[in-house]
């Protein structure tokens, strides 16, 4: 069996209708690439990837067997499309190519962004209605926490959980006290990367401190020796490559620590994570793709997920069936320029705060830091609206002050 010919698709995406407002102001996602890759024998594999991986990439793929990339560290996109024909070929499902199986339906994580918390308490009951127990959130000073997670309690069902990204931290919060009062709530599941990621000795010392547990993603010594040290609970691999992730899962599995897959894509993403971590003995945590965010996707099955979790696909390969008509129609989705648009705050007392969205750096609105203007915290008394562009004098006349002064405070 060789690789004859690899079709490449960037298509545009659609979110979700009840998450397309704060989603298209927060992270500006709007198209990925598929991989719909041929055999000499017929068969066809899928993969796809935020990026397009250049000729020189794919020319590595064509011509070979699918056999050869058992383990692939090239690329995550064509390396889950060269497991999909290997399993389609031995008539087996993915997982059974990573070893033994572990569990049959592996837990799985919805996803949302840091808004206003009326808008955070909707998106608690829209994914408890669709079957998730996991909500997981970068957070971001431009709103309180605090306030953020008691309107997420209040509509909760009994057991949803929430996992709070820190992404590093970034703030002028007490981490410990502030992990403390959000332990208080019973939605509080776990806190992911809420210190420097170099701060190993920190981690090992707020683990001891956190009664709940401390995720370790952004490892500075790529989950080798921060794991022997002890310096998290649990660990996240995102987007790692085939290979890599089994090694990884082979330490986590002899120190018989829980650990997660997070790669973001669609339903093909999400059914080769879960194949992974039916297979990986202590893949025992929630993944996250955020397939769920998106309205259509390019094949025909949908893993939704019954109380958290999403059953194992039996069938051959990665068990999904491409939608051609949806893949065409996806690949003339114009992919959306960023608008412009302005970040504007209140303080509990009266003290106004404007902001410019920065879409060309994903992190702006959860690093603020990073553009060293104005030192913030996660529980500050803060409430943000998203202020678009409504043709007035006055969104021009603060849009001139942003452009000239970076961030405009008023009393």
């Amino acid at each position: 069996m060789k690789v004859t010919d690899i079709e490449v698709h960037e298509i545009g995406l659609e979110y979700q209708d009840a998450l397309a407002y704060e989603f298209s102001h927060y992270y500006h996602i709007s198209g990925r690439t598929v991989y719909v890759v041929h055999t000499d024998t017929g068969l066809i594999g899928l993969g796809e990837g935020h990026t397009t991986e250049p000729q020189e990439v794919l020319d590595r793929y064509i011509g070979s067997n699918p056999f050869d990339w058992i383990g692939d560290e090239t690329s995550l996109g064509l390396g889950t499309a060269m497991y999909d024909l290997m399993g389609q070929a031995a008539g087996v499902p993915v997982y059974k190519l990573f070893g033994q199986r572990y569990r049959g339906w592996v837990p799985v994580s919805s996803w949302t962004v840091s808004t206003h918390p009326e808008r955070m308490a909707a998106a608690v009951t829209h994914y408890a209605s669709r079957g998730y127990t996991w909500l997981k959130f970068h957070l971001s000073p431009w709103e309180n926490v605090i306030a953020q997670t008691e309107a997420m309690q209040h509509v909760a069902p009994e057991g949803f959980q929430v996992h709070y990204d820190f992404t590093m931290q970034g703030t002028d919060d007490h981490m410990v006290a502030l992990l403390d009062k959000l332990a208080e709530f019973p939605i509080a599941g776990c806190f992911e990367d809420p210190l420097p990621s170099e701060d190993i000795p920190g981690y090992i010392a707020l683990r001891q401190r956190s009664r709940l547990p401390v995720v370790l993603h952004h490892t500075p010594l790529q989950a080798t020796y921060e794991v022997l040290m002890g310096a998290a609970d649990a660990y996240m691999l995102g987007h790692s490559k085939i290979g890599d992730a089994m090694r990884r899962a082979g330490l986590f599995a002899a120190g018989n620590l829980p650990f997660m897959l997070q790669n973001v894509g669609g339903t093909i993403t999400r059914a080769m994570t879960v194949h992974m971590m039916a297979a990986f003995p202590s893949a025992t945590l929630h993944t996250i793709s955020c397939a769920e965010t998106w309205k259509s996707d390019v094949v025909q099955e949908r893993l939704e997920p019954i109380n958290g979790l999403v059953r194992v696909p039996e069938a051959p390969g990665l068990g999904l069936t491409l939608d051609r008509a949806e893949l065409e129609r996806l690949t003339r989705v114009p992919r959306q320029e960023p608008q412009r648009w302005i970040i504007k705050s209140r303080f509990e007392n009266g003290t106004k705060l404007y902001g410019l969205a920065d879409h060309r750096n994903s992190l702006h609105l959860v690093r603020p830091d990073l553009s060293r203007v104005l030192p913030m915290r996660y529980a500050e008394p803060i409430t943000t609206e998203y202020w678009d562009d409504d043709g007035t004098s006055e969104y021009a006349a603060m849009l001139a002050r942003l452009d000239k002064e970076g961030m405009v405070l008023e009393g």
